[in-house]
């Protein structure tokens, strides 16, 4: 198949930094939109993927799922999209498009298996692999091309491509609104968003987190309490309260002090750790009949609601933008905690 060569950063090995590498990207089929990449955001899953941290990694590995950009060429197939459009691509480039899920708008859940932006096979090329955003451009079937609204900051709008959906997923689904008591625990990349939607949604939100530094940016943010989990008697305070709580921890931890927060039938859910988490009481659950569930990213359909949402609300993640070749540091920094709350890097530089 026709490819064309272009420019990318990427790892070839699980202990390497980042570096320049050329990649090839196929030629414009008639379903695809080629998109001249202004903007990617940087993900924990970026670094979890280059390291090789959940074991499934095929190198080169080329991260990046929070792409923005303006379309340079589309197929003959093609009715959405126009030259100079500005779109955005997510965690997903490809699904099997015929399953119950992909049938549902639920292509993150493809029975199948959904083709992820990178580290995924790529069916476009037998025995190849997706590359993702870390890159000069992308060819992406229209399909999973999301319009961004032209009033949005674009740089600020990356990382909604994924923080964003997976925050704003959750209090969709269970229909988060006006007046509920919505606990977020834990302020990241997040977090930061889960506030900001939770707010936007007409909810009492509240901040949960084991930092009081972080309570006055949380009520920049749009929390109208900040909970310091630390405190036994702050925690005791608001017991048997939360309508819902969205827990954003990336890693295991203790779940029963949260879910003594949940009012019976509430449920709290799991965004952020993809790992075991610390065994918990069962009685936390049965005395209140509560539920943990968990959620993943969300479909095109949603994605879209939620861009649209954002266009409306004015709504856009709070970000530091760095040069491509500033990435390794931002890596260090991630992994550190320390960034107020997503990266976001300007493509130019890689140009």
């Amino acid at each position: 198949m026709a490819t064309t060569t272009i420019k990318a950063y990427g790892v070839t090995a699980a202990t390497e930094d980042l570096k320049p590498l050329a990649i090839q990207r196929r030629a414009v089929e008639a379903d695809d939109v080629k998109i001249d990449i202004t903007y990617c955001g940087v993900c924990h899953s970026d670094i979890h993927t280059a390291r090789d941290d959940w074991k499934g990694s095929t190198y080169p590995v080329v991260p990046g799922h929070e792409i923005i950009g303006r379309v340079t060429e589309v197929g003959n197939g093609v009715n959405n999209y126009k030259v100079g459009d500005l779109v955005g691509v997510g965690c997903m480039v490809d699904s099997c498009q015929t399953c119950s899920s992909c049938e549902q708008d639920l292509e993150q859940f493809c029975e199948k298996g959904a083709t992820f932006t990178y580290n995924s096979p790529d069916k476009h090329n037998e025995g190849a692999q997706t590359y993702g955003g870390y890159a000069t451009s992308v060819v992406v079937d229209e399909k999973f091309v999301l319009r961004i609204p032209e009033n949005l900051d674009e740089a600020a709008t990356a990382p909604l491509l994924c923080a964003g959906i997976t925050t704003w997923s959750p209090l969709s689904h269970w229909k988060v609104k006006k007046g509920d008591k919505v606990g977020v625990i834990g302020l990241g990349g997040l977090g930061h968003m889960g506030v900001k939607f939770a707010h936007a949604l007409g909810a009492h939100v509240v901040m949960i987190t084991t930092s009081p530094e972080k309570g006055k940016d949380a009520k920049r943010l749009g929390a109208d309490e900040v909970l310091v989990s630390k405190d036994a008697d702050d925690m005791k305070k608001h017991q048997g309260s939360f309508d819902f709580i969205l827990n954003t921890i990336p890693v295991g931890h203790e779940m029963d002090p949260y879910l003594g927060l949940l009012k019976i039938d509430a449920t709290m859910v799991l965004v952020g750790a993809v790992e075991p988490l610390k065994p918990f009481h069962g009685g936390g659950l049965i005395g209140g009949r509560k539920r943990i569930a968990g959620s993943l990213i969300g479909g095109i359909k949603e994605t879209q609601e939620m861009l649209d949402f954002c266009g409306k609300h004015n709504i856009t993640s709070d970000i530091e933008l760095i040069d491509m070749q500033d990435i390794n540091t931002a890596f260090e920094r991630v992994t550190a905690n320390d960034v107020k709350y997503r990266f976001v890097i300007d493509m130019k530089s890689l140009k």
